[in-house]
């Protein structure tokens, strides 16, 4: 690599690398290597629109970094977290719940919905009371392990937990590329499969890319900033402000990449899957900002 790689783990990157609508290929690999679904649902996997709908427009909206529908209507949160957020299964929650509610309208059959899956890939441990690199969360009795429902699963993969050897598994060598740190690392996992070949060819490229390493290096520094604004507002005890900043923040980094984007020249529909807006929320920071598109 004539440049140093960008990683994988950043969600900017993450999002380009398994979120492209026109070639799903990558993500469907990625999505096999962790879920035990009919190989139906794999057949024609879809990139659909990020963001969860609320009830009413002062509800929260959640944006989420991929987000897929299977064949049989299922569908995937795919979300990367570098930091540690505050609150994070509340979170995951508050997400799968959406997913579940926004399915189906006033006077709908609840026949209608279909199970959403939330995957949550941490790079930091995210469940410290187990020692186990994936976990799987559905809603079972405490008792007998009888099965409630299976249409709400939880799956987190923690990064820092999974272990130095291979243990045969594809999701290992998943993980370990988003993982890696050397070139060494990447070509050696670009070897074990043709579909890892072609993620890490994709990261090279993008790597090459001057702007898409400035709006990565860009999101980098904004979500450090995030979290700074979030520690000395934790030192001043003030709840309602950590909360507001965190929103803010939020806001503020998605509104910066899409300027920074904007003034790049990316299509409009680039800008659109790489922050999650709307449409005519860049429109209208394009006529606020001036910039011509």
């Amino acid at each position: 690599m004539h440049k140093p790689f960008l990683s994988p783990r950043n969600d900017l990157v993450f999002k380009l690398l398994f979120g492209d609508a026109q070639d799903t290929s990558i993500l469907t690999a990625f999505l096999k290597s962790i879920l035990d679904l009919p190989e139906e649902d794999y057949q024609e996997v879809t990139i659909v629109d990020p963001h969860l709908k609320g009830e009413v427009p002062e509800d929260k909206q959640g944006i989420l970094d991929v987000k897929v529908k299977t064949p049989g209507g299922k569908l995937i949160d795919i979300e990367i977290q570098i930091i540690e957020y505050p609150r994070m299964r509340e979170r995951v929650v508050f997400y799968l719940a959406r997913m579940v509610t926004e399915q189906i309208g006033r006077g709908e059959d609840y026949q209608a919905i279909k199970r959403s899956i939330s995957i949550l890939i941490t790079d930091y441990v995210q469940i410290p009371e187990n020692k186990d690199y994936r976990n799987c969360y559905r809603l079972h009795d405490r008792k007998t392990g009888s099965e409630f429902t299976d249409l709400l699963e939880v799956n987190t993969l923690e990064l820092p937990k999974l272990p130095p050897e291979e243990d045969g598994s594809t999701l290992w060598n998943w993980l370990g590329f988003l993982k890696a740190r050397q070139e060494e690392e990447l070509m050696r996992l670009a070897e074990k499969d043709p579909q890892l070949k072609k993620a890490v060819t994709r990261l090279v490229e993008l790597s090459e890319d001057e702007r898409t390493r400035l709006l990565a290096e860009s999101r980098e520094k904004l979500q450090r900033d995030i979290v700074s604004r979030e520690h000395a507002a934790e030192e001043k005890g003030m709840e309602r402000g950590r909360e507001e900043g965190r929103e803010e923040g939020r806001e503020e980094t998605q509104f910066a990449i899409a300027r920074k984007a904007l003034s790049e020249g990316l299509p409009l529909e680039t800008v659109m899957a790489i922050t999650g807006l709307s449409q005519s929320e860049i429109l209208q920071l394009q006529s606020k900002g001036g910039i011509r598109h």
